[in-house]
C-alpha cells in the first residue's frame, strides 16, 4: 500500500509526503494552475500530481472522509471542459466540470482551500441521475453541457462592484427563492440571465421568481459565500434548500393552479456561482444534489438555527 494513503492523522485527514520548503502565496495563475493539477490528479487517482499540504481535509456530499476516497477512486473520465474560479484574498478555488464513472455521467462541482502553494481543503458536490422517493434534481448531458462562456470574462475595473456588493447580489437570490411569492428581493436580473443546474438550463430566471413558481422552498439555510472572483465578478457559494414536503395546492402569481412536486422533507445541497455584470445578476452555475432533510455541511463553521 501506498505510504501517504495509509498514514492518519485524524478522522477526514491524511498525510501526504512533507515538503522540503514551504511554497509562496499564491496569485490568480498560481491557483488555476493548482486546480488544473488537482484534476489531473484526480483523474489519475494519484495525488502526487498535485501540491497538497501534509493534512487534507475532505469531504464529498457534505461526508467527512480520509483522503482519497469516494469518486477518487471512481472517476474514469473527465468530460469538461471544467469552469475555475478564484479569489486570492480567501485562497480558494472553485470548479465546475463533467465527469464519467464508468457509463455513470455526473455534474462535479469542487471547492480547494489553497495556502502556501498547498491543497489543505477539498470539498465535492457529485450530481448523478438517482431514483429516489422524492423528485431528482435536475440533471443534463454532460456530453452537450458546455460552461457559460461569460462566467470566465474577465470584467474591466471599471465596470466592477465591491465585493460586498457581488455578495449582496447573490444573498438576494437566495431570500428571493425562499417563500418564493413572486417578489424579487435584494437583487436585479439582467434581461437575459440563465441558470445551469447540473447542466440543465433555465431560461428567463427572473420570470420564473416573479411567478411564484417557487413556493414550496421552505428554507435556503447556512449560506456561505466563500469565493468572491471579483476581476470575473463571480461569487460562489454552498447552502441547502429545504422543502417541508406540507405544501400541497397552490396558485402562481397569474392564478394557474399548481400542485407541489414535493410530497415528503426533502434537502438540496448546492455548491453555487453567480455571474454579476452591470450591477444585476447575468448568468447562474450550480451543481444540486439531493440529500437527507435537513442534511448540513461540516464545512459551515456558525449553521443557522434550527
Amino acid at each position: 500500500m501506498n505510504k501517504s494513503r495509509a498514514i492518519l492523522l485524524g478522522f477526514g485527514v491524511m498525510a501526504l509526503p512533507l515538503m522540503v520548503q514551504a511554497a509562496p502565496a499564491c496569485n490568480k495563475a498560481c491557483l488555476e494552475g493548482i486546480a488544473d493539477q488537482y484534476r489531473a490528479a484526480y483523474l489519475a487517482h494519484d495525488p502526487s500530481k498535485a501540491p497538497f499540504a501534509a493534512r487534507v481535509r475532505f469531504t464529498e456530499n457534505n461526508v467527512q472522509m480520509r483522503f482519497p476516497d469516494a469518486t477518487w477512486d471512481t472517476v474514469t473520465q473527465e468530460v469538461g471542459p471544467a469552469l475555475t474560479l478564484s479569489d486570492t484574498q480567501t485562497g480558494n478555488v472553485g470548479i465546475y466540470t463533467t465527469i464519467m464513472q464508468n457509463d455513470t455521467p455526473g455534474f462535479l462541482a469542487v471547492r480547494l482551500k489553497v495556502q502556501g502553494g498547498r491543497i489543505g481543503e477539498v470539498e465535492h458536490i457529485i450530481s448523478t441521475k438517482r431514483n429516489l422517493s422524492s423528485p431528482p434534481t435536475p440533471i443534463g448531458d454532460v456530453h452537450e453541457f458546455k460552461p457559460d462562456p461569460d462566467f470566465t470574462r474577465v470584467v474591466p475595473v471599471a465596470d466592477r462592484i465591491s465585493r460586498a456588493r457581488l455578495i449582496a447580489h447573490a444573498n438576494g437570490y437566495f431570500s428571493t427563492l425562499e417563500h418564493n411569492n413572486g417578489e424579487i428581493r435584494g437583487t436585479r436580473f439582467a434581461p437575459n440571465a440563465v441558470r445551469h443546474e447540473n447542466g440543465l438550463k433555465f431560461a428567463d430566471i427572473e420570470q420564473g421568481f416573479k411567478s411564484g413558481r417557487y413556493l414550496f422552498n421552505e428554507r435556503v439555510r447556512d449560506r456561505d459565500f466563500f469565493l468572491v472572483d471579483e476581476e470575473r465578478q463571480v461569487v460562489m457559494s454552498r447552502g441547502f434548500i429545504d422543502h417541508k414536503g406540507v405544501l400541497d395546492n397552490y396558485t402562481l402569481t397569474d392564478g394557474t393552479p399548481q400542485k407541489s412536486v414535493f410530497r415528503e422533507p426533502q434537502t438540496w445541497s448546492f455548491l453555487e456561482s453567480f455571474k454579476i455584470r452591470n450591477d444585476m445578476i447575468a448568468g447562474v452555475q450550480a451543481t444540486f444534489v439531493q440529500a437527507a432533510y435537513y442534511t448540513r455541511s461540516p464545512w459551515t463553521a456558525h449553521p443557522d438555527q434550527p
